[in-house]
């Protein structure tokens, strides 16, 4: 069974920066596109980056541009959310998930295997 295990949450002050991690336990999965959603309380998940399956095309959703930045190594079977600049309006879980497609999607329900997710807090 494969699995998806984020790491890299936490809290931090407003302007400060994180890092996530996503490991995937089946290198078969380096062949599909990824992608970082997350989830405030109340409210709907949202893609926020997504890559395709080899690294040469990105998406972000407009309210993380030029602050967020998704990156992945195949050869680790890893992927990477670099975030500087949070603000309050970031704080979620983040999930990250792979896709049965091999180009950037950014719908939930073109992802299928999900991981358990990782708290992000940000402080004003």
């Amino acid at each position: 069974q494969v699995q998806l295990v984020e790491s890299g949450g936490g809290l931090v002050q407003a302007g400060g920066s994180l890092r996530l991690s996503c490991a995937v336990s089946a290198r078969s999965f380096n062949a599909y596109a990824m992608a970082w959603f997350r989830q405030a309380p109340g409210k709907e998940r949202e893609c926020v980056v997504a890559i395709n399956w080899s690294g040469s095309s990105t998406y972000q959703a407009d309210a993380v541009k030029g602050r967020f930045t998704i990156s992945r190594d195949n050869a680790k079977s890893s992927m990477y959310l670099q975030m500087n600049s949070l603000k309050p309006e970031d704080t979620a879980v983040y999930y990250c998930a792979v896709s049965s497609f091999r180009d950037v999607r950014t719908e939930t329900y073109d992802y299928h295997i999900w991981g358990q997710g990782t708290q992000v807090t940000v402080s004003s």
